[in-house]
């Protein structure tokens, strides 16, 4: 590896023994790259699209007239609602378009009523009706994070990441109502016949981002000599360190320390289960932490660092499956997901699902802080992300896709205001939102799914 003072690419990675760790943004790069092209440099738009199922309780009639999910008030005056309470201390950076429908996302005929749940996920991302097939005949996408990894992938070691919470299965079989089970299973669609498998394993998406090449045995070997993955090029970081000045030698420990802590959580959860009696008769894979709280936010902090290091610029992320029963303690909510989200319009039940919905949305919440609190060039990686966080239901209860619960956050380098709440015209397509949101990521692309315009974001 060459480098010069004050002068690194931002490509230069610390390489050694099977190992590839990339770099996060150091001023130490701002020159080479300035005097390649002319001008400062300015970041490239991350984008993270992160789907939960069911709906949401503000979606309902009830749910409405309580203002559980979108605000009574548009423009930058608006209050954050009961479920959206924990994005208030973004609010700069957050944009809430209510009152879109995903149409697509419907019965289209009456062979199809009764799929709602196995269509929703192939459609959140695509606005694209999924063929009704059980066989591999199957269409739908593509899907807007992957056209624009299509756009910007091939200048980065990893096009696109796509990872999920719950064991979603295979990308075949037949799910019932005359559907597939890849419609259930992933929300990415690099094109309309390839879908793309998402991975809830935090230990294989590690290594991922930073290029454990060495055999299994020697990765085996390694972890269970509870060696980290910076041991492996140790050399080089030394190296690199003496060349920096002060402020990057600060911003690359920091890093550094930030890699190892994940390593060192994924350690612990894969030494916890390994010892777990109950764990090892079961197909999990050893690196999934037990409860949500711990492997969401493992997640999230891992696509923190693949968008730090510019490994990648495009994560999906699907934290639930439909129909679901999984219990979330940490949420003080005791009803089984799915069960929750048909509740009858029993104002209790509802309020206790806006309850749930709220739980969820914290979880972002904490992605997005941590977005915040990350330096990127002349700002920080929130400045430069464009996230978006949604459902392809409304009101789960009579499974009906007409005024999902969607946000934006992220300054998309300022392309996006934030601090906005918009409510749409009455069947505005869900559509649209995904049309503006490519055009805010420089993607020209004419239309999505079944578009009809734009919404002013």
């Amino acid at each position: 590896m060459y480098i010069t003072k004050r002068q690194l690419s931002r490509r230069t990675l610390l390489q050694g023994a099977g190992a590839a760790i990339a770099l996060p943004f150091l001023e130490s790069m701002v020159g080479a790259q300035t005097a390649a092209k002319g001008s400062a440099a300015v970041p490239k738009t991350r984008f993270a699209a992160i789907e939960m199922v069911h709906g949401a309780a503000g979606s309902c009639p009830t749910g409405r007239a309580k203002n559980y999910w979108s605000p009574a008030k548009t423009g930058s005056q608006f209050e954050f609602t009961t479920s959206l309470k924990s994005l208030e201390p973004y609010r700069d950076y957050i944009t809430i378009v209510s009152d879109t429908d995903l149409h697509n996302a419907m019965s289209l005929s009456p062979a199809e009523e009764g799929a709602d749940h196995t269509r929703s996920s192939a459609v959140f991302l695509t606005a694209s009706h999924p063929r009704m097939t059980e066989g591999s005949d199957i269409h739908a996408g593509p899907s807007i994070d992957q056209i624009y990894a299509a756009r910007v992938g091939q200048d980065t070691p990893l096009p696109s990441i796509q990872l999920c919470i719950e064991d979603v299965g295979s990308l075949s079989g037949a799910c019932g109502f005359g559907y597939s089970c890849v419609y259930a299973n992933t929300i990415s669609w690099a094109n309309p016949t390839t879908p793309l498998p998402m991975e809830r394993n935090p230990r294989t998406v590690f290594e991922q981002l930073f290029g454990d090449g060495s055999a299994p045995a020697e990765r085996a070997a390694r972890r269970a000599a509870d060696r980290s993955v910076l041991d492996m090029v140790l050399q080089e970081t030394n190296r690199l360190r003496n060349t920096l000045p002060a402020n990057d030698r600060a911003r690359l420990a920091e890093y550094l320390d930030d890699v190892r802590e994940v390593e060192r959580r994924i350690q612990k959860i894969e030494r916890f289960n390994a010892s777990n009696a109950a764990q090892t008769v079961t197909e999990t894979p050893i690196g999934v932490p037990d409860t949500f709280e711990d492997h969401v936010k493992l997640m999230f902090d891992l696509q923190v660092l693949a968008f730090m290091t510019d490994v990648t610029r495009v994560s999906s992320f699907k934290l639930g499956r439909d129909v679901s029963s999984r219990v979330y303690p940490a949420s003080g909510v005791k009803s089984p997901f799915h069960g929750l989200s048909h509740h009858g319009e029993n104002p209790t039940k509802i309020e206790e699902f806006a309850k749930l919905n709220a739980y969820h949305v914290s979880k972002v919440a904490y992605f997005i802080d941590r977005l915040k609190s990350t330096p990127d060039g002349d700002g920080n990686l929130l400045d430069h992300s464009l996230v978006l966080y949604g459902s392809p239901m409304g009101d789960s209860h009579v499974h009906e896709h007409k005024r999902i619960p969607v946000f934006l956050a992220g300054k998309a380098n300022g392309k996006i205001a934030g601090n906005r709440h918009i409510r749409c015209s009455e069947g505005t397509p869900t559509a649209n939102l995904l049309l503006s949101t490519l055009h805010r990521l420089d993607v020209d692309i004419a239309k999505v799914g079944d578009s009809t315009g734009e919404v002013s974001i």
